[in-house]
């Protein structure tokens, strides 16, 4: 696995590039209520290049969590696939979905999911022994991670002794501790006051820009929105781009 360049910042056009890293085309997704269907996709459409990050805004209920979910191939379309790196998913084992997300995708939730009983350490660590990496070097990367993350003196700590400024950029550290090329974060700063979430958001976005990471982020906030690359919202079913 290749260890992030902290130091460089890394933009790269869109235009450079002949493939989008992530790419849903002419999704759609419905969910039967009772005797009435609610359709949520119909025929959205959406490309994602690497370091390229997208805010999806818009109000509860429109739909962000399901793109997200289908993007990281938590969900299956009703129509449509999920391109990832030029590589259709739809017809996909499991196992191999399971594959590519614990690989390629890092998610970041509102709640942060941490494991109470594990130190900070610990939980950045274990994602990375899982997929196979010794301990030497998780722990290594893992540090490195906390460390950028401001979190170098809370290593040792256990998810209730940390504020959730600080467990909420555990599990970012977590996230990206895979080194995935496609970043989905659904509400981040949610459950944070505004000081700390700004803080986190802040922490987050050095982090996306230094990796090259290609990020969704679904949010609330426009001031947040603003500081994404492109803000798109869903419309009638449709991803539409804003600005």
């Amino acid at each position: 696995m290749s260890s992030l360049d902290l130091d460089v910042e890394v933009e790269i056009e869109e235009t450079a590039q002949e493939i989008p890293i992530l790419f849903l085309h002419d999704i759609e997704r419905h969910y039967n209520q009772g005797d009435a269907t609610l359709n949520i996709l119909s025929g959205a459409e959406l490309a994602l290049w690497a370091g390229q990050s997208v805010a999806l805004v818009g109000p509860s209920g429109a739909g962000k969590s399901t793109l997200l979910h289908l993007a990281g191939l938590l969900e299956h379309p009703d129509h449509g696939d999920v391109y990832v790196d030029g590589r259709a998913t739809a017809t996909l084992s499991d196992t191999e979905r399971t594959r590519i997300r614990r690989n390629e995708i890092g998610f970041v939730y509102q709640s942060h999911h941490l494991l109470p009983e594990f130190t900070a350490l610990e939980n950045v660590l274990m994602p990375q022994m899982i997929r196979g990496l010794g301990r030497a070097e998780a722990k290594k990367r893992a540090v490195e991670l906390l460390d950028y993350l401001g979190l170098k003196g809370r290593l040792n700590h256990r998810p209730p002794e940390l504020s959730g400024g600080e467990q909420q950029r555990v599990a970012i550290a977590r996230a990206v501790a895979n080194a995935p090329r496609i970043l989905l974060a659904d509400e981040p700063t949610g459950n944070l006051d505004v000081k700390t979430a700004d803080h986190v958001f802040a922490a987050f976005t050095q982090l996306v820009r230094a990796s090259g990471l290609a990020t969704i982020i679904a949010t609330h906030n426009m001031e947040i929105a603003a500081r994404m690359d492109r803000r798109v919202t869903i419309r009638d079913g449709l991803v539409v781009e804003l600005d």
